[in-house]
């Protein structure tokens, strides 16, 4: 109980999803967990989905346990990963569970697209990188497997579809929409000539609202479910990315020349920067510019993160090596480089069967001895993402035409001091790591300014600097990774699986 103003965050990712309350005293803002659960993909025939009315019970539970903690709440927004949707019909049900960006159903649609519309022409209206991940390349997919699509009277993405359970309010927050290669940058509204041209419907496209909107209230019958009165729907940058860059700590003082890894299931490597990048040679680097709060833009590029790590750990506790992620970071620690790379953004990284077979059979197609023991393929891995890292570093900073003084790690992983100084000595910056729950407080520093408490982006930066325990982490002069580097460099170049 407190008499400071209080938001909930309800934030989702790949692995589980979390409602929080944030209260915030006019200086500092401190975090209180009121619920965790676990999310994932559920399988559903041969089809991988997303059992949102599962999660949609579990963040009530959580509203319900943050209403009975605290005296009173101001406003409460999702964020949540990108590029899946829910799609409901005439009536506002759900016709279907949503599909996971991981299902097969993706597979050959970038090709088929790119049939139909020239990259160049894709890249100009959208300004995305391309994976098949994506919305767009989802929605094409989606054509073929039934029904749900031609009877859709509205698209909600993931965060959105969880604020019109609340409240009712059919929109999608823009920076979840660039985030679904449907978007226009340039007009700022659905890119909706280049999907007439795939002969995906337009028509369930919402209005796109800015990151700090007042939805509305919550609907009565949530109110009365959760035991929370007047409180306001209010979205935070809803893809979780954007929350999180955001909450990363820098100060008035810091200039123009840092970047940003978003650290967790993905990582999101980049720079921020006031307009996007639509150059030729963007497009041939395959980066992407995706939405940010107060007319930012995030220039990044997409790498498969600690996900590898995630399967790794479940291919090992399936043949009865059961270590938890700090353990498991300590064998890597102590073990010698194996001297084997992998490409994490390689096709055979993205959901293989086992992990840990997959890595063996990398290092076999590449010419490279396979790890020996758990701890050196850990290590492998945290080797391979710091150079992968300092390789899209070195790209973003190019085409955009700045330098990088300081690197900033945020998210969970932030936690793992020996990536950070593997990612420092490779790229040869200063890294500053933490906070590791900056999306929560993206998300509901964003409804504190929305409440009127906070002015701008600086002043929420401000207080996640004043909120936060951050570590620094110094470059060691090595030619260990430069020669790395240079290995690294001629694998990124193989054809993928």
């Amino acid at each position: 109980m407190n008499d400071n103003q209080n938001f909930i965050g309800v934030d989702l990712g790949g692995e589980s999803g979390r409602v929080v309350v944030g209260s915030f005293d006019g200086q500092k803002i401190q975090l209180s967990e009121k619920h965790r659960f676990a999310t994932g993909g559920t399988k559903v025939g041969s089809t991988l989905r997303w059992d949102v009315p599962k999660f949609w019970e579990e963040i009530q539970r959580g509203l319900a346990l943050a209403a009975a903690d605290e005296k009173s709440i101001t406003s409460v927004g999702v964020d949540t990963w990108g590029v899946d949707y829910a799609l409901l019909d005439a009536n506002e049900d759900l016709l279907e569970l949503p599909y996971h960006y991981r299902d097969d159903k993706n597979l050959g649609t970038l090709d088929q697209i790119l049939a139909k519309i020239p990259k160049e022409e894709l890249f100009a209206h959208t300004g995305n990188q391309f994976m098949e991940i994506n919305t767009l390349y989802q929605l094409f997919a989606h054509l073929k497997a039934g029904d749900a699509l031609k009877n859709a009277h509205h698209l909600l993405t993931t965060a959105d579809y969880f604020h019109w359970c609340m409240c009712g309010s059919k929109t999608v927050e823009f920076t979840m929409a660039t985030t679904t290669q449907c978007f226009d940058p340039t007009t700022r509204d659905w890119a909706k000539p280049i999907l007439e041209k795939l002969g995906i419907p337009t028509g369930m496209l919402p209005e796109v609202v800015e990151p700090g909107t007042d939805l509305g209230m919550l609907r009565s019958s949530v109110a009365e479910a959760t035991g929370l009165n007047s409180v306001s729907v209010v979205t935070p940058a809803t893809h979780d990315t954007g929350s999180a860059i955001a909450a990363v700590p820098v100060s008035k003082d810091s200039g123009p020349n840092w970047a940003y890894i978003s650290s967790g299931t993905w990582s999101l490597v980049g720079i921020e920067i006031d307009h996007p990048v639509l150059s030729a040679e963007a497009l041939a680097a395959n980066v992407t510019n995706e939405g940010g709060v107060d007319g930012t833009w995030r220039f990044l590029k997409n790498v498969i993160g600690l996900w590898i790590v995630q399967r790794l750990k479940l291919a090992f506790s399936e043949r009865g090596f059961d270590r938890n992620y700090e353990e498991l970071t300590k064998l890597a620690a102590s073990a010698e480089s194996p001297g084997c790379y992998i490409d994490p953004d390689d096709g055979c990284f993205l959901n293989p069967d086992n992990m840990e077979q997959a890595i063996f059979d990398y290092c076999k197609r590449t010419n490279q001895p396979e790890p020996q023991d758990e701890g050196s393929t850990v290590r492998c891995v945290l080797e391979s993402l710091a150079l992968r890292y300092c390789q899209v570093l070195s790209e973003v900073s190019s085409l955009a035409e700045t330098k990088i003084d300081v690197l900033h790690i945020v998210g969970g992983g932030s936690r793992n001091g020996l990536l950070n100084q593997f990612i420092s000595d490779a790229a040869q910056i200063p890294v500053v790591a933490g906070p590791s729950e900056a999306t929560v407080l993206g998300n509901v520093l964003i409804q504190c300014r929305t409440a009127g408490a906070l002015n701008s982006l600086s002043d929420i930066r401000e207080v996640v600097r004043n909120s936060s325990d951050l570590v620094n982490f110094e470059p060691k002069d090595s030619p260990y990774w430069s020669d790395a580097l240079a290995r690294f460099e001629t694998l990124s170049k193989l054809p993928n699986a």
